[in-house]
């Protein structure tokens, strides 16, 4: 809200104005008019150039959004005339303050004005003694009113005039529209709002109204969103597991799988050694024994097919030997205590040496590998080769056993023995040793001389895993 002097030409156009804005609330304002105190006011302003008359505009406007009281009394406009007392201009049209008046009746020399005049009052304030001015109560927000002098009684003035405005004025200005208010950092808990209704002075009118609202936890530190994560967590536990169970199983059917082309592939390839290399080398034993027994040949030609002969059943002995080890149908301890038992029969069938073998139960379930098998049996040879070399020996004894996953094979002689002292000696032995720690099992050798000599080769198999 304003009191504004406004400066207009010759021809009526206004040419410049001077505005004195208020807001808030007046210096003593206690919410009624009967008791609040007038503020007086003083200001100076200079003519402007082509101005010759000024109004005096009391007015509402201003921010859209203001409501509230403003009065104004005992205006009045003096021209200063150097050391001169000032020339009166304007003066209040309330001379007589005693006077009952009209609060609809417009006074003497102004104009109620504005898109909502109503607002527009003259009233009586104050108590000893009472006081008349202009009042603007204005409870509209998009409307305003205001007291302004009459064209025809506007005081007139020259250019470069100095005037003396002076007035007493008490306002409550607010805002009449929607107000924002933040509350920060409330607590978790239940609050109510409540809101109580003012007038234009200021003062409950007695309208309440409230709200009731509850601030709630923050989202983590609720029980849902921890229940949440533990479901999610349990969840991604669930299918991680599944899907490294499918993973493995999928790893494992591709080993499965390539373990099957594998014994597909040993399988085959024992059968071509079998089939044709065996044939081819069993053919030359026999033609070579044909033409030893033949007597139209030198006795010298006869001793080369004689050893020719010899070797071609040295070769069929290895071949089948070969044959027996990638052939995968052999990949069990039964089949491995069948072949040990040919081997050494094989071994000493030239010799004088009687062969014992003391086989326990070798279940043909548990699995060994081809590595593992051709290891216990150059292992086994290896001890055999050894006893039929260097042991004298009249007998030779194999014992071979499977209990609590231990693969137990022993052979033992009659022989002269030696000074065992805890280390190998010789390549023979040292070879067992190293065949057998190759593939994770133990070799040890006992021996005194004239008690013969014992070799025990260790190994853990595990069988496999019955399905619950």
């Amino acid at each position: 809200m304003t009191l504004s002097v406004r400066f207009f030409n010759e021809a009526g156009d206004q040419v410049h104005q001077n505005l004195f804005k208020v807001s808030g609330e007046s210096a003593g304002w206690n919410g009624s008019l009967k008791t609040s105190p007038l503020t007086h006011r003083r200001e100076t302003v200079v003519v402007p150039p082509q101005a010759s008359r000024l109004w005096i505009t009391v007015s509402s406007a201003g921010p859209p959004n203001a409501v509230g009281i403003y009065v104004v009394a005992d205006v009045a406009v003096s021209k200063a005339s150097g050391d001169s007392p000032p020339v009166p201009l304007l003066q209040s049209p309330f001379k007589n303050q005693a006077e009952e008046i009209d609060p609809e009746q417009v006074p003497p020399g102004w104009v109620r004005d504005g898109n909502h005049a109503s607002m527009a009052k003259i009233i009586r304030f104050g108590r000893d003694p009472a006081t008349t001015g202009f009042a603007i109560l204005d409870d509209d927000i998009i409307s305003h009113a205001e007291w302004r002098t009459h064209k025809d009684a506007a005081p007139a003035v020259a250019p470069g005039d100095h005037l003396v405005i002076e007035w007493n004025e008490m306002y409550s200005i607010g805002l009449g529209d929607f107000r924002v208010f933040h509350y920060a950092n409330l607590p978790p808990g239940t609050f109510r709002l409540r809101a109580r209704g003012a007038d234009l002075m200021g003062l409950p009118t007695g309208a309440e109204a409230s709200v009731q609202f509850v601030v709630l936890q923050p989202f983590w530190k609720r029980p849902w969103f921890w229940s949440t994560i533990l479901v999610v967590m349990t969840a991604g536990l669930i299918a991680w597991s599944r899907y490294y169970g499918w993973h493995k199983m999928r790893r494992e059917m591709a080993h499965l799988k390539n373990q099957q082309e594998l014994e597909h592939e040993r399988l085959r390839i024992a059968h071509d050694i079998h089939d044709d290399l065996g044939a081819r080398v069993t053919q030359i034993s026999l033609v070579s024994a044909m033409a030893q027994n033949n007597p139209t040949l030198p006795e010298k030609a006869r001793d080369d097919f004689a050893r020719i002969s010899q070797m071609s059943r040295e070769l069929v002995s290895a071949l089948y030997g070969t044959v027996w080890a990638v052939n995968p149908a052999n990949d069990n301890l039964d089949a491995l205590g069948n072949y040990i038992c040919q081997m050494v029969n094989q071994l000493c069938e030239h010799t004088q040496f009687r062969c014992r073998f003391h086989m326990s139960h070798l279940p043909g379930e548990v699995h060994v590998s081809s590595q593992i098998r051709h290891n216990i049996s150059m292992a086994v040879k290896e001890a055999v080769h050894n006893v039929i070399k260097h042991a004298k020996a009249s007998e030779i004894a194999v014992h071979m056993g499977f209990k609590d996953d231990l693969l137990a094979v022993s052979v033992q002689d009659d022989g002269c023995g030696f000074q065992a002292n805890g280390t190998f000696s010789g390549n023979g032995l040292n070879n067992m040793k190293q065949r057998l720690e190759g593939i994770g099992g133990s070799c040890s050798v006992a021996s005194k001389p004239g008690n013969g000599t014992t070799v025990d080769l260790r190994l853990t198999v595990r069988p496999p895993k019955k399905d619950i």
